[in-house]
């Protein structure tokens, strides 16, 4: 379990780098440079725990599709039933006449995961396809 107590430690940085991460700071909307450094963090050990490939992980699949596509329906049904992924939920809007938009909510090894999601983004009629990694964090 994560010891809540906050910790000061100090960083040296060129006079550029300061600059830039000032730059983020303002511009990304954060209240601190300590707050865009915790995310940067946390970006880092989600990435490196999806590298891993060894623990479970989780991911949402935003897909853009033309639902008049034959078939493009049943597919990505099917897909999401038959792998090795626990598709935890997803929600469908319509957009409009001819396209729809689906967030996939997904649970499994980084490997599994990555795999439906290229196969649900090469389908044809899907006309976007991205994959957002996340994992829990013990730190």
């Amino acid at each position: 379990m994560a010891d809540d107590t906050l910790q000061r430690f100090s960083v040296s940085l060129p006079a550029e780098l300061l600059e830039e991460l000032d730059r983020r700071v303002t511009g990304q909307g954060y209240a601190s440079r300590s707050e865009l450094i915790r995310d940067l963090i946390r970006e880092r050990l989600v990435a490196e725990k999806w590298a891993a490939r060894r623990s479970t992980v989780f991911g949402t699949l935003t897909l853009s599709y033309d639902h008049h596509q034959r078939g493009l329906a049943d597919r990505l049904t099917q897909l999401q039933h038959n792998r090795h992924v626990n598709v935890l939920c997803s929600t469908h809007v319509h957009v409009d006449h001819d396209h729809c938009l689906e967030v996939i909510l997904l649970r499994g090894r980084p490997d599994e995961i990555e795999k439906l999601a290229i196969r649900i983004g090469g389908l044809k009629g899907v006309r976007f396809s991205r994959l957002t990694r996340a994992s829990t964090l013990d730190a």
